[in-house]
C-alpha cells in the first residue's frame, strides 16, 4: 500500500532512557513503513538538554505554537543524582513544566480501557479524564515556621504603596503558615482549555472545588469558571448535547465513584495531582493512561502520563532483556497523528492512528502483552512478551487490519 501522506509536520520531541528505546521501536516498526511521516525533530534527551542550556526545551515548544500539534517522549527531570551521573551544568528544570507555561497549557489524563484489566470500581465502564490546572497554589506556595506568640497576617501592598491586611492568626505558641496565590490569567486559560476539549471530545465537563470554605480563593476559580462558560461556550455544549457543572471537590469524589465513567473531571492544581494518581491506579497502571496538554488557543502536546523507566533502561545497557510497556507512547503518537489529521483534513492520517490504537488493544486482548500487564490481568493463558516482542506483534495486527 502507499504510504500515507502528510502535509504539515508534527513538533516530535525524544526524550530519555528506556523510553527513548521504545520511541525509535515505535517509529520504525508501527508509523515509518506506513506514514511518510514528516515531523520538526527536537532532542530533549538530556544530555542534548544539557549542551544547549535547555534551549532546546524552548525552542520545540515555540515551535509547537508555530505547528499545533506536538509529541513528546518521556523525559528527564533532574535531581542531585543525575547531576553527577550526567555532568551537568546545572538542575535544569522540568521540560514538562517549561513547554506547559509556554502554552499556557492545562494536562488532560485519560486510562486506556483494555478487556482483562478490570478497574478497582466496578460501575466504571468509560474512561475518566482528569484536567489538572497547573499554575500556583501549594505548588507556589510561601512558607514559614512560627517559632512562638504572635500575630500573623496576609498583607498585600499596592503600587501607590497603600496596604490590605489581614489576620492570618493569632498564635500562643509554635506553629506553621503557608501563603498560596493563583492568577486570573491563569484560571482563564485553565476554564478555556478545558471547554475546548469538552468540545473536542464531546464529553460532559465537572468543575470541582470547595468555595463554601475558600469564599473568596476557591471562589474566584467557580465564578471564572461559570462567566466564560455563559458568554462564550454554553450554545456550543447545547448544541452537541453535553453539559458543564460545577459541584464541591467532596461531592465530585463520591459521585465519580457510583458513575460509569464516560466525562471529564476539571480539579485545581493539588486537587488534580492527587485524582489522577488515584484514577489511573484505580484504572489498572499510569503505564495506560494518556496524556494531553492542550493550550486556551487550541494547541495540542501529547505524550505519556509515565517516566522514563530508568530501571529497565540500566538492564537494557546490561544487554538484559526487559518487558517495557510501550501502549502510552504508542498512543501520543496515535493523539497527534489523528490531531494532525482532523487539522489538515487527511482522514487516511485519522484513520490510521485509529487503526494502530485497535490493533495495540487487539495484541492485549488476544493475550499477548509485556510483563507489567501480565500481572494485573484477569485473561488467562497469557503470553508475556519482551519490549521489541511486543511492538512486533502489535505490528502483525496492524498489517492485518490494514
Amino acid at each position: 500500500m502507499d504510504k500515507i501522506k502528510m502535509t504539515t509536520p508534527l513538533v516530535e520531541m525524544d526524550g530519555d532512557e528506556m523510553t527513548r528505546i521504545l520511541w525509535k521501536m515505535i517509529k520504525d516498526e508501527l508509523l515509518l513503513p506506513f506514514i511518510d511521516l514528516k515531523t520538526e525533530y527536537y532532542d530533549l534527551g538530556l544530555e542534548y538538554r544539557n549542551e544547549t542550556d535547555d534551549k532546546v526545551t524552548f525552542d520545540s515548544a515555540y515551535a509547537t505554537q508555530k505547528y499545533g500539534v506536538a509529541v513528546k517522549c518521556a523525559t528527564i527531570t533532574p535531581n542531585a543524582a543525575r547531576m553527577t551521573e550526567y555532568n551537568l551544568k546545572q538542575m535544569w528544570k522540568s521540560p514538562n513544566g517549561t513547554i506547559r507555561a509556554i502554552l499556557d497549557g492545562t494536562v488532560f489524563r485519560t486510562p486506556i480501557i483494555v478487556k482483562g484489566i478490570e478497574p478497582c470500581v466496578k460501575n466504571w465502564k468509560k474512561p475518566i479524564t482528569i484536567a489538572r490546572h497547573a499554575y500556583g497554589d501549594v505548588y507556589k506556595a510561601s512558607e514559614m515556621k512560627i517559632p512562638g506568640a504572635g500575630k500573623a497576617e496576609l498583607v498585600f501592598t499596592a503600587e501607590d504603596g497603600s496596604e490590605t491586611r489581614e489576620l492570618i492568626h493569632e498564635f500562643k505558641s509554635e506553629g506553621i503558615i503557608q501563603g498560596m496565590h493563583n492568577i486570573n490569567n491563569s484560571i482563564e486559560s485553565f476554564a478555556r482549555s478545558c471547554f475546548n476539549y469538552a468540545i473536542d471530545t464531546k464529553q460532559t465537563l465537572w468543575f470541582a472545588t470547595k468555595d463554601t470554605i475558600s469564599k473568596k480563593y476557591d471562589h474566584t476559580f467557580k465564578d471564572i469558571f461559570q462567566e466564560i462558560f455563559d458568554a462564550e461556550y454554553k450554545t456550543r455544549f447545547d448544541e452537541l448535547g453535553i453539559e458543564y457543572f460545577y459541584t464541591l471537590i467532596d461531592d465530585a469524589v463520591a459521585r465519580v465513584m457510583k458513575s460509569e465513567g464516560g466525562y471529564i473531571w476539571a480539579c485545581k492544581n493539588y486537587d488534580g495531582d492527587v485524582m489522577s494518581d488515584m484514577i489511573s491506579s484505580a484504572f489498572g497502571s499510569l503505564a495506560m493512561m494518556t496524556s494531553v496538554l492542550v493550550s486556551p488557543d487550541g494547541k495540542y502536546e501529547y505524550e505519556a502520563a509515565h517516566g522514563t523507566v530508568q530501571r529497565h533502561y540500566y538492564k537494557h545497557l546490561n544487554g538484559e532483556e526487559t518487558s517495557t510497556n510501550s501502549v502510552a507512547t504508542i498512543y501520543a503518537w496515535t493523539g497527534a497523528l489523528r490531531k494532525r489529521g482532523e487539522l489538515d483534513n487527511i482522514p487516511d492520517l485519522m484513520s490510521f492512528a485509529d487503526k494502530l490504537e485497535e490493533a495495540t488493544i487487539k495484541t492485549i486482548e488476544s493475550g499477548e502483552m509485556t510483563k507489567d500487564i501480565a500481572l494485573i490481568t484477569s485473561l488467562t493463558d497469557v503470553k508475556v512478551l519482551n519490549s521489541e516482542e511486543f511492538i512486533k506483534a502489535i505490528r502483525r495486527n496492524l498489517e492485518e487490519i490494514l
